[in-house]
């Protein structure tokens, strides 16, 4: 009988020794995709910058094109959360503290959605970041404020938001598209 332990211990261990000698794969190297050059993009990205009472505000998003499209339509669809641009999430980053329309904005991170509507539109400011532009969470709103509407005597075919500086305490934000001019007064704090 003790032999016969002696038999199965001896095929057990030579097992695990021959399993264990045998070369195990290796991992392959991760090859690192060089980065995107985001100017090629249908949509290619755009900043906006304006620096109030020595603090820097900076829009950063993507610019479709109209391509025979229409805003309210098959662009930014009236009565649906846009992502007030394209691709990633359009952020907007303020060194110090700011009042946008009626709503204060402490110094920091956020991320800019609109809401269209035939009427009046709204700029949603968002405290979640780093998302891709279609994942909204209105649960994170900070503020919701209104935009003031009016047209442009020339259209706009590529999506643009800038500043329009009135003192060093204060700008305009302003997006324009197709035929729509829509702006907000920035006052920094």
């Amino acid at each position: 009988m003790r032999s016969l332990y002696l038999i199965a211990f001896s095929i057990i261990a030579f097992t695990f020794a021959a399993i264990a000698q045998q070369p195990q794969p290796q991992p392959q190297p991760q090859t690192q995709q060089p980065p995107q050059d985001k100017s090629k993009r249908p949509s290619p990205p755009g900043t906006a910058e304006v620096t109030l009472k020595g603090k820097k505000i900076t829009v950063d998003y993507s610019r479709p094109y109209l391509k025979g499209r229409h805003v309210g339509q098959e662009l930014a669809p009236f009565g649906q959360v846009w992502r007030t641009g394209a691709n990633e999430a359009t952020t907007f980053v303020t060194e110090g503290d700011v009042r946008v329309g009626d709503a204060n904005v402490p110094a920091g991170h956020y991320t800019l959605f609109s809401l269209p509507s035939e009427g009046s539109w709204k700029l949603i400011i968002n405290k979640q970041t780093g998302q891709w532009g279609t994942q909204y969470d209105e649960s994170q709103d900070l503020a919701r404020v209104d935009l003031q509407k009016s047209q442009l005597p020339q259209p706009v075919e590529q999506f643009t938001i800038s500043f329009n500086k009135k003192s060093d305490d204060s700008a305009d934000l302003v997006l324009e598209w197709e035929n729509l001019r829509l702006s907000v007064p920035l006052k920094a704090k």
